[in-house]
């Protein structure tokens, strides 16, 4: 256990204070250990993941934030299901697939995180999602374990029903027999769309916005209202692709509120829609709300 570990180098987009505590289990008895001492001590739990969908408050997290490690970040593939821990990337969750000739997990290709961070938010891209291929996840709390399914997990458009204290320590995902090289060509292809579409070369923390119920997708949305390219502070609407926030030199986690705040009061003003963020945001830090 550490004191004040900054988060900053935890997160994609560079910003955010430091956390009060930080452990890195590695084993599902340490992790339940850790979730029992924080829930002793009245504190909240975070875990940081690979910390592409997350914004850290400047101030910090007053809290526990949890690096998952050891067994709860590996990866096997068993069968026709790939066994991982909440905290194996699903970079190498899809390379021990594709090894396997398993397909189903081509999608994670343009997902920057991990599973157990996949399976908070259900996850997904061209057309897949986390809940598509879950069998069942291992919650750990403070009181124990517990296997879930996904109507368990309550998973649905890019959420569930899990509650911070609550970490998912592993998954087993069912996948189906594919030929490796139908693999990598959907990968190659998956991964050619989002390098053309995306600020893959900047430091963003992914999606700002899911895609609201209209024609138009958030990021259209925010460029219809001119925000392509728009700054505040060290940080930016992405020129690339207005749904994303960069850190352009210098960003605090404020400027991408602010950012954020801006994004949605055009959207409202222009086409009359509450956008919603998809970004997790930890520590004292929200979005204003819209005036009515």
């Amino acid at each position: 256990m550490k004191e004040r570990v900054s988060l900053t180098r935890y997160t994609t987009l560079g910003t955010g204070g430091p956390a009060r505590w930080f452990a890195s289990p590695a084993t599902v008895e340490d992790l339940v250990g850790r979730l029992a001492w924080a829930q002793a001590e009245g504190l909240l739990v975070a875990v940081v993941g690979l910390g592409s969908n997350l914004l850290v408050a400047d101030e910090g997290f007053p809290g526990l934030a949890l690096k998952l490690t050891g067994d709860l970040a590996s990866a096997e593939a068993e069968g026709e299901r790939l066994v991982a821990g909440g905290g194996a990337t699903l970079a190498v969750c899809l390379h021990r697939a594709r090894v396997a000739e398993l397909g189903g997990l081509e999608f994670v290709c343009a997902i920057p995180g991990t599973v157990g961070g996949g399976v908070w938010m259900n996850a997904g891209a061209y057309g897949g999602d986390l809940a598509g291929v879950l069998e069942r996840a291992l919650v750990a709390e403070a009181e124990g374990t517990r296997w879930c399914t996904p109507e368990d997990l309550g998973l649905r458009y890019r959420a569930s029903g899990l509650r911070h204290g609550q970490v998912v320590a592993r998954a087993e995902l069912r996948l189906t027999p594919r030929p490796l090289g139908e693999i990598r060509k959907a990968v190659v292809t998956m991964q050619a769309q989002r390098k053309a579409a995306q600020p893959t070369n900047r430091r963003t923390f992914g999606s700002v916005f899911k895609n609201p119920e209209h024609e138009l997708t958030a990021g259209r949305m925010l460029e219809a209202c001119g925000l392509r390219g728009f700054r505040i502070g060290g940080a930016q609407i992405s020129p690339k692709h207005a749904n994303f926030v960069e850190n352009a030199g210098d960003a605090r986690s404020t400027d991408a509120i602010a950012l954020i705040a801006e994004a949605r009061r055009r959207a409202r003003e222009q086409f009359g829609v509450a956008l919603e963020t998809e970004v997790q945001l930890l520590g004292p830090i929200e979005v204003p709300p819209l005036e009515t």
